[in-house]
C-alpha cells in the first residue's frame, strides 16, 4: 500500500488546512488508532498507511464541513496521494458524505474507528482521570446508550460499523479504547507541541 506521500509532508498537510487543537487532536488520535489496528490485523507491513489515512482522513472538514470527503480528493491530489490513498480517505464517510463504500478491511475499520474515538474522547473528559487509559467497556457501553452524551458521534455509524467487520460492538470498544490508551500520552505531546509551535 503506498500513499504517495510521507508523514512530514501529511503532517504538513493537516496543519495548512486545520487550526483548531479539537480537529488536530482528532486527526493524531485517529492516526495513532489505526496504527495500532494495523498491528492488531496482522498488517503491520502498511502500518504507516493506515496510520496517514487517519491523519487526514477529515483534511477538509474544518474549512469545507459542507464538502466533506469531496474536497478531500482535491487536496489530496494536490499532494500526490495515491488513488487507493484517497478512497480509503473518502470511504469513511460512506452515507452521510460520501458514495465511497469501505471495502478494504483498513477501511472498515477506519469506518468504524474514527466514530467511536469520539466518544471514547468525550468519556474520557468525564472521567476523573481524565484518560481513557483506566476506562472499562461496561462504562463506555452506559455512555453509548445515553443518547444525550456526545450527541454528535453516530451510535448508527459505530453499529454498522462493527457489523461491517463482522465483530460485536465490545469487541470494536475494547479494541479502540486499548489503542487509544496506547497512544495517549505521545499523542498529547505531540499536540501541545504543534499547537504551541
Amino acid at each position: 500500500m503506498n500513499a504517495g506521500m510521507n508523514r512530514v509532508q501529511a503532517l504538513s498537510a493537516l496543519m495548512h488546512y486545520n487550526k483548531e487543537p479539537f480537529h488536530i487532536q482528532h486527526a493524531l488520535t485517529v492516526e495513532a488508532v489505526m496504527r495500532w489496528y494495523a498491528e492488531d490485523q496482522g498488517c503491520q507491513e502498511d502500518a504507516e498507511f493506515w496510520g496517514l489515512v487517519g491523519l487526514l482522513h477529515d483534511i477538509d472538514f474544518e474549512m469545507w464541513p459542507e464538502q466533506h470527503c469531496v474536497k478531500c480528493v482535491e487536496l489530496l491530489k494536490e499532494l500526490g496521494a495515491t488513488d487507493e490513498f484517497i478512497h480509503a480517505v473518502c470511504s469513511h464517510g460512506y452515507g452521510p458524505c460520501s458514495d465511497v463504500e469501505p471495502v478494504h478491511q483498513m477501511e472498515k475499520v477506519l469506518f468504524a474507528a474514527d466514530e467511536l474515538t469520539g466518544l471514547i474522547g468525550a468519556a474520557a473528559k468525564m472521567r476523573p482521570s481524565r484518560s481513557c487509559t483506566d476506562m472499562e467497556v461496561s462504562s463506555l457501553k452506559k455512555k453509548f446508550k445515553d443518547k444525550k452524551f456526545a450527541a454528535g458521534c453516530s451510535r448508527d455509524v459505530i453499529r454498522e460499523g462493527a457489523e461491517r467487520l463482522g465483530w460485536e460492538l465490545e469487541t470494536l470498544m475494547d479494541k479502540t479504547i486499548r489503542a487509544m490508551a496506547a497512544s495517549e500520552a505521545s499523542m498529547l505531546a505531540e499536540l501541545e507541541s504543534l499547537t504551541n509551535a
